[in-house]
């Protein structure tokens, strides 16, 4: 990589982040299209959420509506939102980790 001068090999750098770059753009349309899904109370409320974390959908069972108590059912939509953001988030970094790790060896990226 290094030529007699001792400078890195400027196209190969080049096609190096290319290939990173297309790489990247494919991470993040795979993570806009996949979905996760988080629970909570034993399943009474599931959100499913994008990989890239926007909510797409929310079902609330019946069973878990009482009118005397919407404080709970609060409580059941913020915990499963967060459980299918954390899934979202886990498979953000597999998807994503190994190319920020790649980006790391290369000289003027800051990761």
């Amino acid at each position: 990589m290094i030529p007699g001068g001792g400078q890195p090999d400027m196209q190969q750098l080049l096609q190096q982040a290319q290939k990173m770059q297309q790489d990247l753009t494919t991470a993040q349309q795979e993570l806009a299209e996949a979905s996760v899904e988080g629970t909570a109370g034993g399943g009474l409320v599931k959100a499913t959420v994008s990989g890239s974390g926007e909510l797409m959908r929310l079902v609330i069972d019946p069973k878990a509506v009482d009118p005397d108590d919407t404080e709970t059912l609060a409580d059941l939509v913020l915990a499963a939102v967060r459980d299918a953001n954390s899934a979202a988030s886990e498979l953000q970094q597999q998807k994503l980790g190994p190319l920020a790790q790649g980006m790391g060896g290369m000289p003027g990226l800051p990761f």
